[in-house]
């Protein structure tokens, strides 16, 4: 909503709007959200802008937001410009040395802070970290099985230097949030050995949740949520109905392991995850302060 639009709605209705979202934002008082931040919305300035807003307003509500983010196409373009060949597998990135390097350059270097100044020009302040910070998430290398489709025959996929979150150390959070700043967190992790690794944001942001036992995993994303064989939107769905949906075949493709993710998390404590539609303008208000949402929510 622009200015002109804010000024054209009558007082009574502003007024109204803050009524009904009073109960819902009672029932996020004080708990954590973490929110991992990409796709579109990443890329969109005018979103960007938005979404920082969006984050400051949680925070002087009283709720902990926790921002992890994504980075793929500016890692993409970097690479790019240094002539670096990069390789796709299964939906990850193939990252060696030289890769894993630029990864780390992107991720916790421009793409970081350029959140960070995002949120600090809406109001707020936040602090830009890593998984390596504070030993906040160790990982060990991603182990990939793939199946090929004319032999059926099984391999190890060797994605180089792609990890797997092993161990969450969440006191470095602990302390930026219990401040007043919002953490903004780059999803590089590393190892007992020194070694970096590169890990799927969404990943990574739910071994955060559940380390944190979070009221909320938010993911934004280019999708509305999970839909039905009629392209309708699922508003919500417990694990058992999700499990129903992939082995009749409505969710399918690179949509099967979002859903499995989610899951996951929600069975090790979290209470509800929510794929979400980040091109949609205020989607984290929408989801949290309305009773119809803005995704697909899984719950136990």
């Amino acid at each position: 909503m622009d200015q002109t639009e804010k000024s054209q709605l009558p007082p009574k209705d502003k007024a109204q709007i803050l009524s009904e979202a009073l109960p819902h934002m009672q029932q996020y008082d004080k708990q954590t959200l973490v929110i991992k931040f990409g796709g579109h919305a990443m890329s969109n300035p005018q979103l960007s802008e938005e979404f920082a807003k969006d984050v400051v307003m949680l925070k002087q509500l009283g709720i902990r937001p926790i921002i992890v983010h994504g980075g793929g196409p500016q890692i993409g373009k970097l690479l790019d410009k240094l002539d670096i060949k990069s390789e796709f597998s299964a939906g990850l990135r193939i990252t060696d040395a030289a890769t894993v390097d630029v990864v780390e350059m992107v991720l916790a270097g421009s793409i970081n802070k350029s959140i960070v100044s995002a949120i600090n020009k809406a109001g707020g302040k936040a602090c830009g970290i890593c998984g390596k910070d504070g030993n906040l998430m160790l990982a060990r290398k991603l182990e990939k099985v793939v199946r090929d489709a004319d032999t059926n025959k099984e391999s190890k996929l060797d994605l180089g230097y792609v990890g797997q979150p092993e161990k969450v150390d969440t006191r470095i959070v602990d302390v930026i949030t219990g401040s007043d700043l919002i953490p903004v967190i780059a999803p590089i992790g590393g190892s007992d050995s020194g070694q970096t690794f590169n890990i799927n944001a969404d990943t990574f942001a739910g071994a955060l949740a559940s380390a944190l036992k979070a009221k909320r995993l938010l993911l934004l994303t280019d999708v509305q949520g999970v839909l039905d064989k009629e392209q309708k939107l699922f508003e919500r769905l417990t694990i058992e109905e999700a499990q129903k949906l992939i082995a009749d075949g409505t969710i399918s493709g690179g949509m099967i392991p979002k859903v499995e993710s989610c899951m996951s998390v929600v069975q090790e404590g979290v209470e509800a995850v929510v794929i979400m539609d980040g091109r949609v303008k205020h989607a984290l208000l929408l989801e949290l302060f309305t009773e119809h949402g803005a995704g697909t929510m899984f719950t136990r």
